[in-house]
């Protein structure tokens, strides 16, 4: 039995597309065993959102590759996209395989290992090997392809949240992003499929599932006219699954954000009021450098929207901090729209120059001294907000999802999320784990976490 060891880099859906490579080789009798010495096999789910995920990469590559120089060492994913032939010239890669071939990691692997038993394999470290790169990569021109590439999971290491992927594929070319370039064109999963592995992860005790994708909100868009549906049909369909107790959406762009969205929405019983809306900029000026197509007008009245439609949701965001051309006064503008607006948790990224993206030859480079500071302002404005959101639950009747253990001050506790995300902690029993139980948010042990009343 040979052994395979994984490890993902990069965003929610890469993490589900590990899960999902890992289960297709427990299923081909390879034995998972952990990143480290002794592996024969090593696959490395890249990511290439920034020069830097490229550098860890590569990093994790040639790692692998040291812990047994001879296994075999697989490079997938976006980085595969964007710098295939840099890596089929690198001597710690074996194989690549791109996105939209992962479902074809074993059957590149039975064919390469086969390869190896011919008479031209040499003898190295102790494994029969072939000369560099034998043919036997995967990769396609993704921004050709308008299949979806149909992985699938029947557990994840969370055993009380599941994360799905029901989509693929950017169409918005954002000018700091390479995702469109590395994931293709928008691609959706049928909705028949994507009930079907809900139905089976609930079967097997999950109580909540994450929507998640690469463009969420274009889900439904690439199919025929007559097939045509929307991220809110497929959210009615999956409310429909018996047993299933809470559905949550990952990142949505604004403009999905409309009266009826919000309103179908909270309709439905097992919607989580936790909005993930992609902000990037509090600047007009600078989300026209960025190619968003919203203003922040637009972007504040779908804040509005889903505060009617829902009692204190959860707004989060993400923020791009130092773009170029940003100056002093339009930093000045985002951190005044930041503080109007109120989010309840803001992720806060340094501008990352992305060679191949039109933002990365802008004029007006803002140095890293400058990104630093701005960054450390928002993250201390988003430590005050996250805080003032947890405190208006205080005294508020909810409900918890439990997930794991959490000690403090000595003491033992099961801690777990509400619907709105806030973390919450009840004194431990046995057999609470991915149990949802009810109670009064009575004060904060700390920053992040509050004490449940049951």
């Amino acid at each position: 039995m040979k052994k395979a060891a994984l490890h993902n880099l990069g965003c929610k859906v890469n993490s589900y597309e590990t899960e999902a490579m890992q289960q297709l080789l427990e299923n081909a009798g390879y034995e998972i065993v952990p990143f480290a010495e002794g592996a024969d096999v090593y696959i490395i789910n890249t990511c290439s959102v920034t020069n830097i995920a490229d550098r860890k990469s590569r990093q994790m590559l040639h790692r692998a590759k040291k812990m047994n120089p001879g296994a075999v060492v697989v490079a997938a994913g976006c980085y595969v996209q964007a710098a295939g032939e840099e890596l089929k010239k690198d001597e710690a890669v074996d194989l690549v395989i791109g996105n939209n071939k992962k479902t074809e990691l074993v059957s590149v692997l039975e064919e390469y290992f086969a390869s190896r038993k011919g008479p031209e394999a040499e003898i190295a470290c102790g494994y029969p090997v072939l000369p560099p790169k034998a043919g036997l990569d995967a990769v396609i021109d993704i921004g050709d392809t308008r299949e979806y590439e149909n992985l699938s999971i029947n557990r994840i290491a969370d055993h009380t949240r599941a994360f799905i992927k029901v989509q693929d594929g950017c169409n918005q070319f954002c000018s700091y992003c390479i995702i469109p370039y590395t994931r293709g064109r928008v691609r959706s999963r049928k909705p028949d499929e994507v009930v079907e592995e809900v139905k089976r992860l609930t079967a097997s005790g999950y109580q909540e599932i994450v929507f998640t994708g690469i463009h969420l909100s274009s889900y439904g868009m690439d199919f025929p006219e007559k097939e045509r549906l929307t991220l809110l049909d497929l959210v009615k369909r999956v409310h429909e699954v018996e047993g299933l107790k809470r559905i949550r959406l990952g990142s949505l762009e604004p403009r999905i954000v409309t009266e009826k969205f919000a309103a179908e929405l909270a309709r439905l019983s097992k919607i989580c009021p936790h909005f993930h809306l992609s902000l990037q900029s509090g600047c007009d000026d600078t989300l026209k450098r960025m190619n968003r197509h919203y203003t922040t007008e637009e972007y504040f009245n779908c804040c509005d929207v889903l505060r009617s439609a829902f009692h204190n949701p959860a707004i989060t965001t993400d923020v791009i901090v130092g773009f170029p051309g940003e100056r002093p006064e339009e930093f000045k503008t985002t951190r005044e729209y930041l503080e109007k607006v109120q989010f309840y948790e803001m992720h806060v990224f340094k501008y990352s120059k992305r060679n191949g993206t039109k933002a990365a030859v802008m004029p007006d480079q803002i140095p890293e001294s400058t990104k630093t500071d701005r960054s450390n302002e928002l993250l201390c404005l988003e430590k005050e907000m996250s805080l003032a959101y947890r405190e208006s639950w205080l005294g508020c009747r909810t409900e918890v999802l439990l997930e794991e253990e959490f000690w403090w001050n000595g003491t033992r506790y099961m801690i777990g999320h509400t619907r709105e995300y806030v973390k919450a902690a009840v004194p431990y029993e046995e057999g609470l784990r991915g149990m949802v139980i009810e109670g009064k948010l009575m004060e904060m042990m700390n920053e992040e976490v509050a004490f449940l009343k049951r």
